[in-house]
This record gives structure tokens, C-alpha cells and sequence, in this order.
């Protein structure tokens, strides 16, 4: 029972996992993400034959078209609830406690079930009952942007479609996982609570804890950056190259074997790390102009056998091919009833190194005969409550 990004995804893991997930969504208007990939929303001209949007967080789901504020709705629900493991949510308080949802009413018809909710901001608290999105709760409250920003007086990175709902989905699923195994070892049904704004503070927990020590967010421009070896460089095509050297003594010698400047090794302005971050913009100006001599290929084959982390920065098309995302599955391929084969982003869980097998998001209300008549109901129950408008 949840709509656009967040709890929809934790949906999607679990049914990666296994699990049979039913999407309830109201029968007309269904779930809002359906319609966010439009040009007001997304600024996109032409909207592409895949709603990606609404299939990458609502896989492998079953939809059920439910008017959950008709007496006769909230009764339909109320069977499947007696039915579930598990009740995922991110309505508000408010409309939860109006349309007799909220955890006593549920567990007075499932006693076992698992109640897990989705929150801006927290269960508790002064702004529990205010919604919120991963572009306000995560993004701008939790501290991403902040820390994300280059320039401490510039505005903050754009922000990017989901970049806090699907970690946060991922946290869900974990916590309903782990409630489910409680409920089988101890005898009880915890109630799982996931917010965005948590979510983002765990995310940048170094900078946040560091808060405490440090007046401000510590960064720095590109030509001065405390370590050489931790730091991107552009390439003769003008790619960027990322090196990950945190320990620069040990990796300064053989990076400068490697790259055929064996002589900034022997240089004194470089000889350790304190040394080179005395000197880290001439450094880095020396290094700027051995990257800047190739192009990426020839890059690729010098570091290739190299034994000190570094990566190329990659546009999301190139993830399409990069031989570790092929190898171990991580963009399966769905198979939908009709049209061309499309991708999504596997959850990062591999269980038994299986990459989950993903059947396309489901139709707006495409399974509420099917969902409802496994309920028990027969057909000319299904045209009363069709009659009655509790579904379509």
C-alpha cells in the first residue's frame, strides 16, 4: 500500500527475493509514479516506450485496483491482510488512522503480521505527520546535498531521480527481512520503521559524526586536494581517470613506475605523503600533465595490471557493457508480453550467486480478479463489488 518511489522498491527487493508482493493501488487513479515520467515531471520531450520509473521499483509485483475508502474496499483489503506476512506502507498517520489501517486495527485481523512504514522524516517527532520526498527528506534535510556541494557558496548538485528512494527500499527490505526472522524465532511481529532522512544521515555518518569535531564540511578544490593519489584526472580524449590511493606511501612508488615518471619518486617535494600534500599543487599539476598525455584506451592497457585501485569514471550507458556488471548479472534482462526485451538494476543481494530471474511492473489493476478470486471470491462477487465501485 505505498506509491511512488521508496517503500515500492523495498516491494521490488522482496520480490526479487521470492516473495509473491501485491501492489494495491486505487482504481482509477492508481500509483502517481505511473505518471511522473512526462514532461512536466521529468522534462522528458518524447517519453520513451518503458516507463522505467515505474518498472525498476514495481517488478515482479501483482496489481490489484482497490478503493480502500469504500467500506466494501477496506473489507476486501482487510481479507488480504489476514492472508500476508507483510503490510508495506507509506501512507501518513493521518490517513492510515482514517481508513483503519494504522498497526492496532491490521493486527487485530493479523496478529502476525509484519507492519512496515515508510517515513520523510520519523514515527515520531514533531514532523511525523509531514510527507516527504528523497529530493526534501533525503536530499536537502538529511545532509546530502550539502556535503555533495563542490563550493561552499555555490548551489547544491542537481538533484537525481530516486538516488534516495532505492537505498532506502534496499534498508526496508532488510529490516522486514529481519523482522520475519524474529517473528519465527521469538513469537512476535515487530513493527518496521524506515526513514529517508535516517537513511541519508547513515549514508554520510563520517560527515555527520565528524560535525561534531569540525566547524564545516571539509572540501577543497580539485588542485588541492590533501592527497595527490586520492584525487580524478582528465585524459588526453578527455575522460576522467579516479585514483583511490589512500595509502599513498604505499602505492606512491610503484603508481609512479607504472605511469613512466619512475623520477617523482626520487623527487623530495614527494617523498611522503606529508611532503606531497606540502606540495600537493605542484603535484597534482605534474600529475595533470602525465594523464593528459593518452587517451583513455591507452590508459586502461598501462593500468590494467596494475596493483593500486583507481577507475574510470563511467557514464550509466557504459554500465551496459562494463565486463563486471555483465559477469555477474547485475542488469538482468525482462522479458515483457509484448514488445522489445528491456533492463533493470538487479538489488545488490545475490543469494548463492543467482542473479534474480525479474518479470516485468504490473499493469495499472492488471491482477485484481486474479488476487481477489485466490481470496476466495467467485465472479458474481466480483460484479458486486465491480457494481458497488470498491474495485474496477
Amino acid at each position: 500500500m505505498a506509491s511512488f518511489g521508496f517503500v515500492p522498491a523495498a516491494g521490488a527487493v522482496l520480490a526479487d527475493w521470492g516473495a509473491d508482493v501485491i501492489k494495491v493501488e486505487h482504481p482509477v487513479t492508481g500509483d502517481p509514479m505511473r505518471g511522473m515520467l512526462s514532461v512536466t515531471a521529468m522534462g522528458v520531450d518524447q517519453p520513451p516506450a518503458v516507463n522505467f520509473l515505474v518498472e525498476q521499483v514495481n517488478r515482479g509485483k501483482r496489481s490489484v485496483g482497490l478503493d480502500i475508502a469504500h467500506p466494501r474496499g477496506r473489507e476486501l483489503l482487510g481479507r488480504l491482510i489476514e492472508s500476508s506476512d507483510v503490510l508495506l506502507t507509506n501512507m501518513l498517520p493521518g490517513a492510515r488512522r482514517r481508513l483503519g489501517i494504522d498497526v492496532d486495527e491490521v493486527r487485530r485481523r493479523n496478529p502476525r503480521i509484519i507492519y512496515a512504514r515508510g517515513h520523510g522524516q520519523g514515527s515520531r517527532g514533531p514532523d511525523a505527520d509531514v510527507g516527504g520526498f528523497d529530493t526534501t527528506s533525503y536530499w536537502a534535510r538529511g545532509g546530502i546535498a550539502e556535503v555533495l556541494r563542490a563550493d561552499a557558496d555555490g548551489w547544491p548538485a542537481p538533484h537525481r531521480a530516486g538516488i534516495g528512494d532505492n537505498p532506502s527500499g534496499m534498508m526496508l527490505a532488510g529490516g522486514i527481512a529481519a523482522a520475519l526472522l524474529a517473528r519465527e524465532r521469538q513469537g512476535v511481529a515487530p513493527t518496521v520503521d524506515v526513514s529517508l532522512l535516517n537513511c541519508a544521515m547513515w549514508t554520510i555518518g563520517f560527515d555527520i559524526i565528524g560535525g561534531q569535531h569540525l566547524d564545516e564540511v571539509l572540501r577543497f578544490p580539485r588542485e588541492e586536494a590533501p592527497n595527490p593519489l586520492a584525487n580524478n584526472y582528465r585524459t588526453a580524449d578527455g575522460r576522467i581517470i579516479i585514483l583511490g590511493m589512500f595509502q599513498s606511501d604505499r602505492y606512491w612508488q610503484p603508481f609512479c613506475t607504472h605511469v613512466g615518471r619512475a623520477d617523482l619518486a626520487a623527487d623530495e617535494r614527494f617523498r611522503d605523503g606529508a611532503a606531497r600534500y606540502e606540495n600537493r599543487r605542484e603535484c597534482i599539476a605534474l600529475l595533470d600533465d602525465v594523464f593528459a598525455e593518452r587517451p583513455l584506451a591507452a590508459w586502461r592497457e598501462c593500468l590494467g595490471d596494475a596493483d593500486f585501485p583507481w577507475s574510470v569514471y563511467q557514464v550509466p550507458q557504459e554500465l551496459f557493457d562494463d565486463p563486471q556488471v555483465v559477469a555477474n548479472g547485475y542488469l538482468p534482462t525482462v522479458e515483457p508480453d509484448s514488445g522489445e526485451a528491456f533492463a533493470l538494476v538487479a538489488n545488490p543481494v545475490q543469494l548463492d550467486e543467482q542473479t534474480p530471474v525479474l518479470t516485468r511492473a504490473p499493469e495499472h489493476g492488471q491482477h485484481t480478479e486474479e488476487v481477489l478470486l485466490e481470496l476466495g471470491l467467485d465472479w458474481d462477487e466480483l460484479e458486486a463489488e465491480k457494481a458497488a465501485g470498491s474495485i474496477l
